[in-house]
């Protein structure tokens, strides 16, 4: 892995603390533990750094540390003032990018592409006092839940720390599997069909995917065109997601076409109360798909109903028929999702590339989405939007009857990295798409409809591999999310702090 980065760690006796402390810490922790002066930025980047030197050759989690960055820890202007002053987080290589810094979406066809601007989220974590100090790795333009990418001229397969042949999930596996492992307590993320919540979900982690409009898009972005992508980060504890949200939802003035009020109270403190009695839906049914949820994921998405049950709300167990026209959902979704890849001719000329020479500068998976885009005209693109109106309402009538939905996060579990669900895979496109989407139905619902959902971590299967279970809200309701998940994580730390078998500490 020497691609990663020259500068090595001399001796772990530099280190500021001992790793068994260092997993400990959570970025809110870490944050006091600077504050304090007890350890310094410095010293937590430092810290980091030799995580990923420990542990990446097992993971490939990360492609890049600022070298730069370790030497002058306010080389991107991180605010002094931010209520995480000094915690070291690594950016996901897609989505909001950081000026001079690198980020290629997984794919040779961006390969050394340099940002030539901050995008509002990153801006966000320099605000929050938060200090970049790598890339994480995603699939190729996180089209995918198997991160796994080629476009270094190598296979990178990232894996995950509870099992190395399984993965972490996408698109954002590479921050989740270095915050899993305790490299850093925080990694950036973007979701556009799970890509947040469902490798919170195989990792054990925490996953917010916030209301459309709530956060921010990149300055080439917006929500008219790109709808269902939402950055957003991973962390071990609800309090961190929290603390992340009171600076991530920040918008500059004109920055949305829908921006979303602030709330009045900050999420860290919203969090801290349990939510009073909230009428929650239950369902683990197929949600319009073809195959069935594997049954240990169902039994402990009703496991967490009894607990909230017990602690005081009323949970109901519905049939999914109920919740709105699933044909018209797919239809929508699909039809949106495989016809953006029609943007790859104008990208390819942009990048000097002949855009009949695309094959060779994307995934085989990639190219078949994008030779498949062809399918649509004017027509189809105008009845998914007809579709999203139509879904999107029904979803409305059916959450006026509940505060909460909880459901699985994931159909199956972790599969097998750079198996059936990687990029890197030569075969026919719709029988994987159909099979993305069956394992997705949970996740792709919200992206479409634009509605919140938190991803929270309730132990592991049989297998020694994270559940998690996913709880929807109505739309704007984040702090009702974060209250539910910090109730549960107070009820069930061990749900929590539990750490895989290849972590800092080890």
């Amino acid at each position: 892995m020497g691609y990663l980065y020259r500068w090595h760690m001399t001796s772990t006796t530099d280190l500021a603390m001992s790793w068994e402390e260092w997993i400990k810490q959570d970025a809110v922790a870490l944050a006091e533990l600077i504050r304090s002066k007890q350890i310094s930025p410095q010293q937590a980047a430092a810290q980091a750094a030799a995580a990923v030197e420990r542990l990446n050759p097992q993971l490939s989690a990360v492609l890049e540390v600022y070298e730069n960055t370790l030497e002058d820890i306010h080389a991107d202007g991180p605010d002094k003032t931010g209520a995480l002053y000094g915690v070291p987080m690594l950016l996901k290589d897609l989505g909001s990018s950081l000026k001079g810094r690198k980020q290629e979406a997984g794919s040779k066809l961006y390969r050394n592409r340099v940002a030539t601007s901050t995008d509002p989220v990153v801006e966000n974590y320099l605000q929050a006092g938060l200090i970049p100090i790598g890339r994480s790795t995603t699939p190729e333009f996180g089209n995918s839940f198997d991160t796994t990418t080629d476009h270094r001229g190598e296979v990178i397969v990232t894996r995950n720390p509870w099992n190395l042949d399984r993965t972490p999930g996408g698109s954002s596996g590479g921050s989740a599997a270095a915050v899993a492992a305790g490299i850093v307590p925080i990694g950036s993320s973007s979701d556009g069909g799970g890509s947040t919540r469902i490798p919170a979900s195989f990792c054990g982690l925490v996953g917010l995917k916030a209301s459309r409009g709530r956060v921010p898009q990149p300055l080439a972005m917006n929500e008219y065109m790109t709808r269902h992508v939402i950055d957003g980060v991973l962390t071990r504890s609800v309090r961190d997601t929290a603390a992340v949200y009171d600076y991530l939802t920040r918008i500059p003035s004109g920055g949305t076409f829908m921006q979303l009020e602030a709330p009045d109270e900050s999420y860290v403190s919203m969090a801290s109360r349990n939510p009073g009695p909230l009428r929650i839906a239950l369902s683990t049914g197929r949600w319009g798909r073809t195959t069935e949820t594997i049954g240990e994921v169902s039994e402990r998405v009703r496991s967490v109903g009894a607990l909230l049950d017990k602690l005081g709300h009323g949970v109901e167990e519905i049939d999914d028929t109920s919740i709105c026209d699933w044909d018209a959902l797919w239809d929508g979704y699909v039809t949106t999702w495989i016809s953006s890849n029609a943007q790859l001719w104008r990208d390819a000329q942009e990048r000097g590339v002949d855009p009949n020479d695309l094959e060779n500068y994307v995934t085989p998976m990639i190219y078949r989405h994008y030779l498949a885009a062809d399918r649509y005209d004017k027509y189809d693109i105008w009845r998914a939007m007809e579709r999203n109106n139509q879904v999107t309402r029904a979803f409305g009538r059916f959450m006026s009857r509940f505060d909460l939905l909880l459901t699985p996060t994931f159909a199956i579990q972790p599969q097998k990295a750079n198996g059936p669900y990687s990029l890197l895979r030569d075969q026919e496109l719709d029988p994987w798409v159909s099979r993305l989407c069956d394992a997705c139905r949970y996740v792709m619902p919200g992206n479409e409809t634009g509605m919140p959902s938190i991803s929270v971590p309730t132990g592991i299967d049989g297998e020694g591999l994270p559940i998690g279970v996913l709880l929807h809200a109505k739309w704007g309701r984040e702090n009702l999310l974060l209250q539910i998940a910090a109730q549960l994580e107070r009820w069930k730390p061990q749900w929590f702090e539990v750490f895989p078998p290849v972590h800092a500490a080890i």
